[in-house]
């Protein structure tokens, strides 16, 4: 029993593990869409004033 019970926390622990990772990384894919958007922004409006 004791043995299923470790196994049981470990996968959860793993499981935390990877869904946080998944979150860190959609976390910084949406920041380098802003900065990419805000980038080429600050691009197209500096050949505007050209």
């Amino acid at each position: 029993m004791a043995d299923n019970y470790l196994e049981k926390q470990f996968d959860d622990y793993v499981a935390r593990k990877a869904r946080q990772e998944r979150e860190r990384k959609a976390r910084l894919h949406r920041y380098l869409e802003q900065y990419r958007k805000r980038l080429k922004e600050q691009q197209d409006k500096a050949k505007g004033e050209d």
